[in-house]
C-alpha cells in the first residue's frame, strides 16, 4: 500500500491530548508517511493536510485546543482536515457531552447514544459501515472500501445521520460513521485500529487534493 504524499508534502497531526495519537502515527508510518506533530497554533503553519485525532471528553479537548490557539488556527486553515473519533465530533457545532461549543466547521450537534435492548453504551467493537451515496457517486474517501465493511468503534456520543454523512452505522439507532463536507472529513471509528479497511481509508485521505 503506497500513500500519495510527495516528499515535499506536509501532514500536520494535531496533539489534542488523545490517547490514540501514537496509534495514528504508527498507522501513518505503515503507509510510509511521517507526519509533523503540532501542539499549538504557532506550529501549524500552512500544511497540505491536517489530521485531528482524539479520545476522551469533548469539553477537555476543546479547552486544550482553545488554550493552544488551535481552535482559531484550524478554523482558518484551508487544508483538507480529517477528524478521527472525538476529533470528528469536534468538527461539528456543539456536543451534548458537557454542553460544549466545538469548532463549528460542519453544521450539526453531537448527541449521547441511547443504545437499546441488549446494547451497551459506550459502543465498543466492530460494526458495519453502510454507504449513503449511490454506487456510481461514491466519495473518494470510500474508494476501494466495500459497502458493509467493518470498522472498530469506541464511543458513547455520536453525530446523527446528516446531509454530510457518506457512511452510517447502527447501534440502537443510525449515526454518522464517515462524514465529508468540502475539505472537512471525519471518521467516528478508529481507522488506525480497523485493519486493512482503516489503512485504506487513511490512504484515501492522503490522496485528497491539497
Amino acid at each position: 500500500m503506497t500513500a500519495a504524499l510527495r516528499l515535499d508534502d506536509d501532514l500536520a497531526l494535531i496533539d489534542a491530548g488523545g490517547a490514540n495519537l501514537g496509534s495514528v502515527r504508527y498507522a501513518l508510518a505503515r503507509l510510509g508517511v511521517q507526519p509533523r506533530l503540532v501542539r499549538d497554533a504557532d506550529e501549524l503553519g500552512m500544511p497540505t493536510r491536517v489530521i485531528l485525532p482524539g479520545v476522551g471528553a469533548a469539553g477537555a479537548a476543546m479547552r486544550l485546543l482553545r488554550a493552544r490557539g488551535l481552535d482559531t488556527a484550524l478554523r482558518a486553515s484551508e487544508a483538507p482536515l480529517l477528524g478521527i473519533c472525538l476529533g470528528m465530533q469536534l468538527l461539528f457545532e456543539s456536543s451534548e457531552e458537557g454542553e460544549v461549543d466545538c469548532l463549528g466547521l460542519i453544521p450539526g450537534r453531537v448527541m449521547r447514544m441511547a443504545g437499546g435492548p441488549g446494547l451497551r453504551v459506550p459502543h465498543m467493537g466492530w460494526n458495519r459501515l453502510t454507504f449513503r451515496v449511490r454506487a456510481d457517486d461514491v466519495s473518494p474517501l470510500l474508494d476501494g472500501i466495500d459497502d458493509g465493511a467493518h470498522a472498530y468503534f469506541v464511543h458513547g456520543y455520536a453525530v446523527p445521520v446528516l446531509d454530510c454523512t457518506i457512511a452510517a452505522c447502527t447501534h440502537g439507532q443510525p449515526f454518522s460513521a464517515v462524514v465529508a463536507q468540502g475539505r472537512r472529513y471525519g471518521m467516528q471509528f478508529h481507522p488506525e485500529r480497523s485493519s486493512q479497511v482503516g489503512l485504506r481509508l487513511l490512504e484515501n485521505f492522503l490522496k485528497v487534493p491539497a
